[in-house]
């Protein structure tokens, strides 16, 4: 009974801090002819399936709004840090979606090092008049939990965050193609996870 008790009050906790964090963490509503920028690796990309159904053109599909597919596999948040200012300046995105960091992880780089190119990355768009989502990337072992950094920054920022579909998708076989990559079924599940945060978020509306 005890335990059902303390069960109960943690539950409530989490529910109240997500609660807040959304709260918190809004966008202004998305005008007609408005585009959204989805900017990270292979993830974004869309290796393990064809372009057509890589989440950001599925995203497209769902919401009806433009959404640029800027991913580019094996890239570490170093090299798209320096790539991001020419997008910016190229498609003028009302949104960014910021799915970066795997390959850092992969690689087992300085991680304060990749939270500081994010939080650049953030900086930018900001400057450059584009709200933010993040997207947390999991670490690749036995447990696939996002790395404290994603929290950290959408926290900090006040931006909302999607911080365990990836997880999700990839302790699942039947939605990844391979250890770290989604299938069909998997990025379907990504897109419609951030149609969700853009429902939430106030950025689009239910059609």
């Amino acid at each position: 009974m005890i335990h059902n008790k303390i069960r109960l009050f943690f539950i409530l906790l989490f529910i109240s801090a997500a609660s807040a964090c959304s709260d918190n963490a809004k966008l202004q509503p998305l005008k007609a002819g408005a585009s959204i920028l989805a900017f990270g690796d292979s993830l974004t990309y869309g290796t393990g399936t064809s372009k057509n159904k890589a989440y950001p053109a599925v995203l497209q599909t769902l919401i009806n709004y433009r959404v640029i597919n800027a991913g580019v596999p094996g890239e570490i948040s170093k090299d798209g840090l320096a790539r991001l200012p020419r997008l910016i300046k190229r498609y003028h995105p009302d949104i960014i979606i910021i799915c970066h960091g795997g390959n850092d992880i992969l690689r087992k780089l300085d991680l304060s090092i990749t939270e500081n190119n994010i939080q650049q990355m953030i900086d930018l768009a900001r400057n450059n008049d584009s709200e933010v989502i993040l997207i947390g990337v999991p670490k690749f072992g036995l447990f696939l939990d996002s790395p404290p950094l994603y929290l950290a920054l959408a926290t900090k920022n006040k931006v909302p965050i999607e911080n365990n579909i990836l997880g999700d998708i990839l302790g699942s076989n039947q939605l990844k193609s391979d250890q770290i990559h989604p299938n069909d079924k998997g990025y379907q599940i990504l897109a419609e996870s951030i149609e969700s945060l853009l429902l939430l978020s106030g950025a689009i509306k239910k059609q």
